[in-house]
């Protein structure tokens, strides 16, 4: 609230407080007082500029005739109380009195018609400020996190990891324990055009090659952050059950972490539909297509663009107590993101599109450049911390069948205990298909789960609330995609198992401490166990 709203609105406030008081002033001097005190604050509204002098003048003498009119009317009762009392006894009796509905009026006339010609006076003679600011919002967050980063004793090296004959698992590191300090910074911007359509932008840090993870390690060797456009998006909203979002948007499905990492932005097109069948239960649907890679096909590049086709339905039931269940069944096609290896050895390019262009880690892969039945080892070394994916072609068809639920329990309010299950299976791995597509034959590893039970404030919002939280997870190599799950579990990516703990506590409005813990270990494989903590401190503005 800007200084001229504050003197409006303040203004407001002593005009209704003061009406009442003036009806019921038993004395002259009372109100003279409190007229000349309003006054005085008209005057000091022209001195600052928020009323003409002309203005004000009206304004004065409006209150000068009131004030003659009362005066009329007070003496004319007064006059019939007095020779009433003149007949009864001989004396003289004063009498003052206002009826309420002339109170109320009188009060109701001064407000609309002060705020009426100051609310003209300032957005129009003064501030000359264009309307469309009205509908301008703004959102955004600072996370600062230590993340101190522990691998067992037991642990393959990096080198034999990524050698790995089953999968290529390209990590930089696996052996030595790292201390990391890192902060994500956000800022929003989102539009009202209309009454059915929106817009928004959103800025954010983390490095430009990484769709998932906004964290950005922080040190003065950097020297500047990377900073970027993470959301761009159109939403139109034509009916109060339906809503089309497009661009680039938050993720528009009932979900957890365990298919889609929390950050990851969807490029495309959704529509969500929420159908009301009563006060208490409700639906969900939602349908969209999401490109991953778009490649420029020709004669050297037979690759076809990669998508996301994806479908979700759902109910959900609400309680009168708060308290809700919630239950949806999603199934995501994953197109074109298999490998096909390329006809001649060292000859041949025309397949090297079909290689997922970012992965972190866990799926089933083969060398697309190798015939025969060896898979060979396609992840080659570029930095002291990256590896390139080129070659790398994923053995696996991902069409994904997700179940995620929730349940809700507000008895407790505002303590809340939330229950949450995923489940996801593909459906779309085919040993015998892989088999003729890659020449070799992998074990069935297609099945994830997680559970996470929840006790303490749905969200933090205010000081000192709270919530612990802990949850097991477990994803087989080629359950889900390892490019788009969960990038802090098992430093990201499938083929991994273990659990989680931790709580928040807010220590301020918006602002709160988070501590977790990540313990995770290799399904199949070779051995690789990680113990990540986070120490997070996040104000949201």
């Amino acid at each position: 609230m800007n200084k001229t709203q504050g003197i409006i609105t303040w203004l407001a406030l002593w005009v209704a407080i003061i009406t009442p008081l003036h009806a019921v002033a038993g004395e002259r001097e009372s109100l003279e007082q409190l007229r000349s005190t309003t006054v005085g604050l008209i005057e000091a509204l022209v001195q600052e500029g928020i009323l003409s002098k002309e203005k004000a003048e009206g304004l004065i003498r409006k209150a000068e005739n009131a004030r003659q009119t009362e005066t009329g009317n007070e003496h004319a009762l007064a006059t019939g109380a007095a020779l009433a009392g003149a007949a009864n006894d001989g004396s003289v009796v004063r009498v003052q009195y206002v009826p309420e509905f002339v109170k109320q009026q009188l009060r109701a006339d001064i407000e609309k018609d002060v705020m009426a010609k100051l609310n003209y006076h300032v957005e129009e003679e003064r501030l000359k400020l264009p309307s469309w600011l009205d509908r301008i919002s703004f959102e955004g967050d600072i996370r600062l996190r230590y993340e101190p980063v522990r691998f067992s004793e037991r642990n393959a090296s990096e080198a034999s990891l990524g050698s790995d004959p089953s999968r290529q698992v390209m990590i930089p590191n696996s052996t030595q324990d790292q201390d990391r300090y890192r902060v994500r910074a956000r800022f929003g911007v989102n539009a009202k055009i209309s009454d059915w359509l929106s817009a928004g932008i959103r800025m954010t840090s983390g490095h430009m090659d990484n769709p998932l993870s906004p964290n950005q390690s922080i040190d003065i060797r950097a020297a500047k952050l990377d900073w970027g456009l993470d959301r761009v998006f159109i939403t139109a909203k034509p009916y109060s059950w339906m809503t089309v979002s497009a661009g680039r948007f938050a993720n528009p499905f009932f979900s957890s972490d365990m298919v889609w990492d929390r950050s990851l932005a969807f490029d495309g097109a959704a529509a969500t539909f929420l159908p009301k069948f009563n006060d208490s239960l409700s639906g969900f649907g939602t349908i969209g297509a999401f490109p991953i890679d778009q490649v420029q096909k020709g004669a050297l590049n037979k690759a076809e663009d990669k998508w996301i086709l994806g479908a979700q339905a759902g109910i959900e039931w609400t309680s009168p107590n708060k308290s809700s269940a919630k239950l949806g069944l999603a199934f995501y096609d994953f197109k074109h993101v298999e490998g096909i290896a390329n006809q001649m050895d060292g000859f041949d390019s025309r397949y090297n599109g079909t290689v997922m262009p970012y992965r972190q880690k866990g799926n089933n892969t083969f060398d697309i450049n190798r015939s025969g039945s060896t898979v060979g080892t396609c992840g080659i070394r570029t930095t002291l911390d990256a590896y390139t994916n080129t070659g790398c072609g994923l053995a696996s068809k991902f069409q994904v069948l997700n179940l995620t639920g929730q349940l809700d329990l507000a008895a407790f309010d505002p303590v809340h205990v939330i229950l949450q299950g995923d489940y996801a299976v593909n459906i779309g791995f085919d040993q015998q298909e892989i088999f003729r597509r890659t020449n070799v034959l992998y074990e069935k590893e297609n099945q994830a789960y997680q559970l996470k039970l929840i006790v303490g404030m749905p969200e933090m919002r205010e000081r000192n609330d709270w919530q612990v939280f802990g949850a097991y997870k477990k994803l087989e190599a080629d359950a889900v995609m390892d490019s788009f799950t969960d990038s802090d579990f098992h430093l990201g990516g499938t083929n991994a198992k273990g659990f989680i703990l931790g709580g928040n506590y807010g220590i301020d409005k918006n602002t709160w401490l988070t501590a977790r813990w990540l313990s995770t270990r290799e399904i199949t494989g070779m051995p690789l166990a990680i113990d990540v903590f986070q120490f997070d401190i996040t104000t949201r503005f």
